[in-house]
């Protein structure tokens, strides 16, 4: 252990001193994500029973049958597994990557969509779609596109000083995202209308339905790449809660760190972008309800915003899947959510956590 995340640790305790019964947000949200998981695997149009879904495990487990039926065994191994495995990676990507923007920037109301990072991410990924490329060709163009778009903003944000920082970083994150949404709208009315563009736009409205078990074996990798920096400079990350001067001062070269931490944020959110679409408000509402769970010390509130993340998306995409007639996309549910929130964050009186 180095010195640095010596002191490093022990500013994160300065700053957030452990809270009692700390296990207790633990439990529930382990218990909440166990229940919300066996939920997806048991409803559906082909509703499983608990009872099943135990006999299914089991018999894979131990290599004996099962006794189910091939439908059954088709149901849960070839389509609500990869389902519900995107669901809990990309959920925790997005809210990992949410809870790192907010973090970096100070800023309680940035997010992967507020930044543009979506946006870009999303007009790399229409691209490829556009062009027919490979998914892993339009993996890179995603991440490529997310990049630029946190670039462009936080560059325009450094350019500006005349007015408050926080709201320049915000309000050019919203510019950004328009021009990259204007790019989008171009590529849609380019595309082929039979073929191409009811595949773009269903794509941008987000879902799991298309997730395949290769797809997730090309994704999962890159989306880890990214998750690891965070999760392995999660104590750092306090430090940058700090002045610059202050967290220099304790031995972290802060441009380094910033610039580690934007680039592992941005290929989560591009990876999870090119699986599933653009899928809103994650990044911005699940940091928020993990930080009132387990206070603001990123070391507690990064595998916090994971579990949530993972759950919230895998809870809404059976909401998707069975409260109506036909599946709903699910940036339409995550937007029903997120914008009521949001509202609310405004409404708040000061901008601290």
């Amino acid at each position: 252990m180095t010195a640095c995340v010596k002191e490093a640790r022990q500013a994160s305790a300065a700053l957030c001193p452990p809270a009692p019964a700390i296990w207790l947000p633990w439990a529930v949200a382990g218990v909440l994500l166990a229940a919300v998981v066996v939920a997806a695997f048991a409803l559906g149009k082909f509703p499983m029973a608990p009872a099943d879904l135990l006999r299914a495990v089991l018999a894979r487990i131990t290599g004996t049958e099962s006794g189910l039926s091939p439908a059954q065994e088709t149901v849960v191994w070839n389509i609500r597994l990869p389902r519900v495995a995107a669901g809990l990676l990309v959920g925790a990507g997005l809210a990992a990557a949410g809870a790192a923007y907010q973090g970096m920037f100070r800023n309680p109301l940035v997010s992967p969509d507020i930044l543009g990072v979506s946006a870009g991410a999303g007009l790399g990924a229409v691209l490829g779609i556009y062009l027919g490329l490979p998914l892993a060709v339009v993996q890179a163009l995603a991440f490529v596109g997310g990049l630029l778009a946190v670039g462009t903003v936080v560059g325009v944000a450094g350019l500006v000083r005349r007015h408050d920082p926080v709201l320049v970083l915000v309000l050019a994150g919203i510019a950004v995202g328009a021009l990259l949404g204007a790019g989008i709208s171009l590529i849609k009315i380019l595309a082929d209308p039979t073929t191409q563009l009811p595949s773009i736009t269903f794509w941008l409205l987000g879902g799991l339905n298309a997730v395949t078990t290769a797809d997730l074996a090309v994704t999962a990798p890159v989306m880890l790449v990214g998750l690891v920096p965070m999760a392995l400079l999660r104590w750092r990350m306090n430090l940058l809660s700090l002045a610059d001067e202050e967290a220099q001062a304790l031995g972290i070269s802060v441009v380094r760190l910033r610039l580690l931490l934007v680039a592992a944020a941005t290929l989560s959110t591009a990876a999870a972008v090119s699986l599933t679409g653009i899928i809103g408000w994650i990044g911005l509402v699940v940091p928020h309800v993990a930080r009132l769970l387990v206070g603001p010390n990123f070391a507690r509130l990064l595998p916090a915003s994971l579990l949530l993340g993972g759950g919230f998306l895998v809870a809404t995409d059976t909401l998707a899947r069975t409260v109506a007639s036909i599946e709903l996309p699910l940036g339409i549910l995550t937007a029903l959510v997120g914008a009521p929130f949001f509202l609310f964050l405004l409404a708040r009186p000061g901008r601290g956590e």
